[in-house]
């Protein structure tokens, strides 16, 4: 049987060598010169392979179709794939947060790992050739065009990434031909990507990072809190608990958003703070007071949004100003302006339809021989190695089938 592997990423490259058998003869067509573009820059560099969560906590982070995943992820889960990996050959490391990396630290030596497995299992690597066009003929054989040659398959497996990092290969040609076998594209979306907002009077925050805060987003249809560390850009906010919340909220209508720049002090404790502060300096301008609580990036700019002359002395600031102060403390408000393009985005949310899609096989149940696996799937997961391990699990599901064929 021939199979086209249809992208050399991180799910094409571990189909071709799970599918190869001595009755299957596999080729991957990519269009980069070498495996592994994208995989090269995940985890900055390092390739945060997996996650070592266990099993039900490992499936709280994914967020788009986690019931499409259950059957994959059961057969070939992050262990397996730890195992698979340290048997053949890469030592690897756990570390903060349960993130997986090879123990080298370096997303090259992931490559070389999958480079030799694909010589030793006498895979068709076919680099620089681009697929323009896959058609199915009578005789139920795929013809799959590149710009160099024209080739005939008995199965085809999309591979091809999303939109996220364009100049990896990911220009979504999966989507195109998904589309020309008449599948659904659920509208792709940024992923864990930094957040716009209209900047009114925030200038001075530019660069300011900020550490255990808490970023809440009123949606259409829920609200959603995210504590940790954060980085205010030039009109956009990134940083860890901005992309989580981002994945969290592209399918969604956005209302509000703010941050609690003092999640740790409710609202009667704050008060209980300044009262505190006030009555140890009286005399002292309200705006040197502040000083002493927030940032000094923040301080004139709560000022100004609660109305408060920054020169006031703590004995005149009354009630209700205190009341203001505080709100704009729990609340720093901040005009969405939307996600980041799509490109920004570390993975890209939507994709082939998973209705669509055989979970345990991942073939199409619209064409028979054709799957799906990888991004290009309507899958996506938050940070921390979530993401390579669908691609890992989809993959496995996928190959299995393949070798099953003729067993």
């Amino acid at each position: 049987m021939d199979i086209a592997i249809i992208g050399a990423g991180a799910a094409g490259v571990f189909t071709a060598i799970n599918a190869k058998n001595k009755e299957n003869n596999v080729c991957i067509i990519e269009k980069n010169n070498k495996i592994g573009k994208k995989l090269f820059i995940t985890g900055k560099g390092r390739c945060n392979i997996t996650n070592a969560k266990f099993f039900d906590e490992f499936l709280e982070n994914i967020v788009v179709n986690k019931k499409f995943m259950y059957s994959s992820f059961t057969n070939f889960d992050n262990y397996a794939l730890m195992d698979y990996m340290e048997n053949k050959g890469l030592k690897l490391v756990v570390q903060r947060g349960d993130r997986v990396f090879p123990k080298s630290e370096k997303s090259n030596d992931v490559i070389k790992f999958f480079e030799k497995l694909i010589i030793k299992n006498h895979i068709d690597l076919k680099l620089n050739e681009n697929v323009e066009k896959i058609n199915k003929n009578e005789k139920e054989k795929f013809i799959v065009k590149t710009n160099k040659d024209s080739y005939v398959f008995d199965k085809v497996v999309i591979a091809t990434g999303g939109l996220s990092y364009p100049l990896t290969g990911s220009t979504g040609d999966g989507y195109k031909f998904a589309k020309e076998f008449s599948h659904n594209i659920i509208d792709t979306k940024p992923a864990l990507c930094p957040i716009k907002f209209k900047d009114i009077d925030l200038d001075s925050l530019n660069g300011i990072s900020l550490k255990n805060v808490s970023l809440n987003v009123e949606t259409d249809k829920k609200k959603l809190s995210e504590f940790g560390d954060m980085l205010i850009g030039r009109n956009f906010i990134t940083g860890p608990i901005v992309l989580t919340m981002s994945s969290l909220i592209n399918r969604s209508k956005i209302k509000k958003i703010y941050i609690d720049l003092k999640p740790a002090l409710d609202f009667e404790k704050l008060d209980n703070r300044l009262l505190r502060d006030f009555e140890n300096d009286p005399n002292k301008d309200i705006v040197n007071i502040l000083k002493k609580l927030l940032l000094n990036a923040f301080v004139e700019i709560v000022l100004k949004r609660g109305k408060v002359d920054f020169h006031k002395k703590a004995n005149q600031i009354t009630k209700e100003e205190r009341f203001k102060l505080i709100k704009e403390i729990k609340k720093f408000k901040l005009e969405y302006n939307g996600l980041s393009d799509v490109k920004n985005g570390i993975i890209t949310s939507g994709g082939v339809d998973c209705k669509e899609i055989n979970p345990k096989t991942m073939e199409s149940k619209k064409v028979s021989g054709l799957y799906f696996v990888g991004e290009v799937t309507d899958v996506d997961t938050l940070t921390g190695g979530y993401n390579l391990q669908i691609a890992f699990s989809e993959a496995y599901a996928c190959a299995e089938n393949l070798r099953s064929i003729n067993e």
